[in-house]
């Protein structure tokens, strides 16, 4: 395992164990232009992932109906009158808070000015180049790692960085060549050549040279491609959850928001919330568990995470939490364990992997067959509860 969070003192149910601010962090554009161009605008704070359209805004666009009402939207938190803009480049920032910040630790670095729309622009060649070769969300892999850089070149305390990213889970060499032929597909090694001369061009630090190396480059994209941690800041219907309604009212109430799922889906596709990408230290370090004793979350609508005990967590237990969703989680010991090899490389020794060791070393897929054909109701159900 390498290393492991544990508890150092009695965790009850329901407690939130830490709170963290990540070391880095991005904002995903989740909509692919070559797609929906008409989705691809700025939905979220450049900085703290916030959103930045009311949640009537959001759904009307992703569904492209403006005459959408949506009810109790007294629950949307967002204040546009506090809403500020990059003067050079336009980035848009929740508040003036999060424009300062983002100035001060990386945006000097990274802000284009009157480049935002120059193609030849280094940092746009990067991106763009980076589009044309991986699956939505595009910028987060390699933009992250821009901002790791840039967080370093304008930082004062340069070593200080270095350490805190350091500390984050390394791979061998052979490791890291899996984890990078899984994001770039058979042909990554070209495509990883070009990225890191893309990179190189646009952000080179001799302080941070080793970064810019093939075997330093390709250790970066693995460790944000196995640490990066997805952030996901909906606010609208987690604020509808927590309303105290009639029953009647409460039932109204979820089944137009899982209709307003489903439509959106068959609109827009799979990404709907504002989301994100960021690394997090203490988070890093929680372990997998296929029956896991905590999960993160984002209930402030930002990039805080929080950390919540799932059940009670004794002083000296491991805090573990799941890399897998709840729809893989409830799949077979064999599937479970494909995903993770495939995604994390390692096998699961959890529990309940234990448990199930003698089990047939079938796919779910294939259980599912043996069992009959699914109700296309009940799975299109089941696909909008993921």
């Amino acid at each position: 395992q390498g290393k492991g969070l544990f508890a150092t003192k009695n965790i009850r149910k329901g407690e939130t164990v830490f709170v963290e601010r990540p070391v880095a962090f991005l904002w995903c554009l989740s909509i692919c232009p070559s797609i929906h161009p008409s989705l691809c605008v700025p939905t979220a704070c450049d900085h703290c992932l916030r959103a930045l359209e009311t949640a009537e805004e959001n759904a009307q666009r992703l569904l492209g109906k403006s005459s959408l009402v949506l009810p109790h939207p007294e629950q949307c938190s967002i204040r546009k009158d506090l809403h500020q803009q990059c003067p050079r480049c336009q980035v848009t920032y929740c508040s003036a808070e999060c424009r300062q910040a983002a100035l001060e630790q990386y945006h000097q670095v990274l802000c284009l000015g009157p480049s935002r729309d120059d193609p030849a622009h280094p940092l746009n060649k990067l991106q763009e180049a980076w589009r044309n070769m991986h699956y939505p969300p595009e910028t987060s892999s390699i933009m992250l790692m821009a901002r790791m850089v840039a967080t370093i070149k304008q930082a004062k305390d340069k070593e200080w960085w270095v350490k805190a990213f350091s500390q984050f889970c390394s791979k061998t060499a052979n490791e890291e060549e899996e984890i990078v032929h899984k994001l770039l597909g058979d042909k990554f090694k070209g495509q990883l050549e070009l990225l890191r001369l893309l990179f190189t061009e646009a952000l080179y630090d001799e302080y941070l040279s080793r970064w810019f190396t093939p075997e330093g480059f390709r250790s970066l994209f693995a460790l944000v491609g196995t640490n990066g941690q997805g952030i996901g800041t909906s606010q609208w219907v987690h604020a509808c959850d927590a309303l105290d309604l009639p029953m009647l009212q409460r039932e109204e109430l979820d089944a137009f928001i899982d209709q307003l799922y489903k439509d959106i889906e068959k609109e827009s596709g799979e990404f709907l919330n504002c989301e994100g990408s960021g690394l997090y230290v203490l988070q890093s370090c929680c372990n997998h568990s296929c029956i896991p004793n905590a999960e993160t979350s984002f209930p402030e609508n930002n990039f805080l995470l929080h950390l919540t005990a799932l059940e009670d967590i004794e002083a000296g237990e491991e805090i573990c939490i799941s890399y897998l969703d709840c729809c893989q989680r409830e799949r077979s010991r064999h599937s479970r364990n494909k995903i993770l090899r495939e995604n994390y490389l390692f096998t699961c020794s959890c529990p309940k992997c234990l448990a199930q060791a003698d089990d047939a070393d079938v796919t779910s897929d294939e259980e599912e067959e043996g069992e009959g054909e699914t109700d296309d109701a009940e799975l299109e159900d089941e696909m909008t509860d993921v």
